[in-house]
């Protein structure tokens, strides 16, 4: 049935071989079979046809885990199929069922709290540390002026810090907090208070461990546990996993956590398009249960409680963060590779080079939205000239 409704989809009055769908498909934006550039792809497994056409994305990665496929630049490869739109071409069944599901049920509710915490976040401080800057720091950076990752990642706490007009004993909540690496910044450079929440026991341990002697809070604690009053309030990469279910639980929380001339910052992957699950190889290896908020989504769930103050777009920073991400897990694989094997190594790679090659073709935003409770008494640009 399934090869049927492609066929039909196509146009095709008579149905191909799934070989020559894929290469009629791929040549639509520049990729070949077993080619020589290096965002062709050289197949090992000639069942790979197939399988990409029942289960859709899900396969694709799966695949190249199992060693099916490879690519020299797995990045540029994403580049092209998703710039010319080839993941609204092919469509699954296993794609319906997961968004019937994240339609009906509450995949982020209260009992699911921890579990991307453990799924992801738990894997391992050594991954992490082989990967991140010195600062630890699991978000976009700013690349703006800077030339390192390093250099990008302090350059993207000191925008937050700025946007947020941080003064020393501010009380900041940071929902999310990741291995503390804005509440040791904003402690350290900005003499704030700070509580960082996280679900993940990994990120709690190290992240008291580097705060250690600064006035830094570190709690194993679910956002929806919150109830006190803050100076400010930040979300750097957490809303992902709160789900559209629960947006308007999460800002009624930091609504009534904010003090009431406080500002509140959230930095947040964005998706063109309103959805409610991610993209199946995603769900099930990397985050699951997690979804990206859209304009309207994230509009839905603050209007009537926030104004909204400066919305800016950096998703083209990502790309190149992935990709500084990606070159320094690769360089210190060795360190950890007894820990991993080379299953993980592929997976990894997939994951980090196919989300950099997303962000490169603009399907993947990254938004900084600052929203205020009654509005900044002389508007943003008196506070930022």
């Amino acid at each position: 049935m399934l090869y049927k409704a492609f066929a039909e989809q196509q146009g095709g009055s008579q149905m191909k071989p799934f070989k020559q769908q894929v290469t009629e498909l791929l040549d639509s934006v520049d990729v070949q079979l077993n080619g020589s550039r290096p965002w062709d792809i050289n197949v090992h497994n000639e069942e790979l046809y197939q399988r990409v056409f029942s289960k859709g994305s899900l396969a694709l990665g799966e695949t190249y885990m199992d060693e099916w496929w490879d690519c020299e630049k797995l990045d540029e490869f994403f580049h092209k199929i998703l710039s010319g739109e080839l993941d609204e071409k092919v469509r699954n069944w296993k794609t319906l069922v997961q968004y019937l599901k994240a339609s009906i049920l509450n995949l982020q509710r209260r009992s699911m709290a921890f579990h991307i915490g453990e799924h992801h976040y738990d894997m391992g401080n050594a991954l992490y540390k082989a990967m991140l800057d010195k600062r630890m720091t699991y978000t976009c950076a700013y690349w703006k002026n800077a030339t390192t990752l390093d250099e990008a990642q302090e350059a993207k706490l000191d925008l937050v810090a700025g946007k947020l007009d941080l003064k020393p004993g501010a009380k900041i909540l940071d929902i999310g907090c990741g291995w503390g690496s804005f509440a040791k910044f904003a402690a350290e450079k900005y003499g704030a208070e700070v509580v960082g929440i996280t679900v993940s026991k990994e990120q709690v341990t190290l992240a008291r461990e580097l705060c250690q002697g600064l006035p830094v809070e570190i709690r194993l604690q679910d956002y929806r546990d919150i109830d006190e009053e803050f100076d400010h309030i930040v979300s750097l990469g957490m809303i992902e996993h709160v789900g559209k279910k629960n947006y308007q639980t999460f800002m009624n929380i930091v609504h009534r956590c904010l003090k009431d001339n406080g500002l509140f910052l959230l930095h947040t992957i964005g998706g063109n398009k309103s959805v409610n699950s991610t993209e199946p190889w995603i769900h099930k290896y990397i985050f699951p249960n997690g979804m990206l908020p859209s304009i309207k989504q994230l509009a839905k769930s603050f209007e009537g409680l926030f104004v909204v103050e400066n919305w800016q777009n950096y998703g083209t920073n990502y790309d190149k963060t992935l990709m500084a991400w990606f070159e320094n897990f690769d360089r210190n694989w060795d360190t950890i590779k007894h820990i991993y094997d080379k299953h993980f190594y592929r997976m990894w790679k997939y994951y980090l080079l196919s989300c950099a090659g997303a962000f490169r073709a603009r399907k993947n935003q990254l938004w900084q939205i600052v929203l205020s409770k009654k509005g900044l008494k002389n508007g943003w640009e008196y506070l930022h000239p």
